[in-house]
């Protein structure tokens, strides 16, 4: 038990780590177009990151599959950028009407890239461990806690600036996502930069 709480506090750690933003700039991409009224579509959305992120991080676990570094870190700004990009059909279309089967399935495989980001550190740290299922579920469940947290915040504040100050929807929506494309592409050009040389 002790073991599984340890990896819950890591997987926790691993979505709120300032120093690896990339996790937060995701989720708040992801959670941009959402009020509290769908409060439950954007967590269901986070919830499908958190399996598809964990899928990857077993695949690397049990020998599976590998996947080249330097190829996800530049997958990983790039799949920030089109979420944040993607927000901009919100603007133009009700929350409703936004096909979520398109949604889920995109971020189900933007999960599954940020996973294999993270599966060589993880893959390391299980190198000792007999049974790989319990660390995986205590990671998946500091992954979900967290990014529950963080999609909170992003609603409340969607909230406070929509709801109390009076800011339109659509214009929360354009300013997130172009501060969130602001901060992603430099991260994006030194990725690629790693990636060519």
């Amino acid at each position: 038990m002790q073991d599984f709480w340890f990896y819950v506090k890591l997987g926790f750690n691993h979505v709120l780590d300032f120093g690896a933003y990339d996790h937060i700039l995701f989720l708040a991409a992801l959670a941009t177009p959402f009020t509290f009224k769908y409060w439950k579509r954007v967590v269901i959305l986070a919830t499908i990151f958190t399996i598809a992120h964990c899928t990857s991080l077993a695949l690397a676990a049990f020998d599976v599959l590998t996947v080249d570094v330097g190829l996800i870190e530049f997958l990983i700004p790039v799949t920030i950028l089109l979420t944040a990009l993607f927000n901009f059909i919100y603007v133009f279309r009700d929350a409703v009407n936004v096909g979520m089967y398109l949604h889920i399935l995109v971020t189900s495989f933007f999960g599954l890239i940020h996973g294999f980001g993270f599966s060589n550190y993880f893959k390391l740290l299980m190198a000792e461990e007999d049974d790989k299922v319990v660390p995986l579920l205590g990671f998946a469940t500091g992954i979900e806690f967290s990014q529950v947290a963080i999609i909170m915040v992003v609603l409340a504040i969607a909230f406070l600036l929509q709801n109390v100050l009076g800011l339109k929807r659509s214009h929360f929506i354009v300013g997130l996502s172009i501060l969130i494309c602001a901060i992603t592409i430099p991260l994006l050009y030194a990725t690629l930069l790693n990636l060519i040389e």
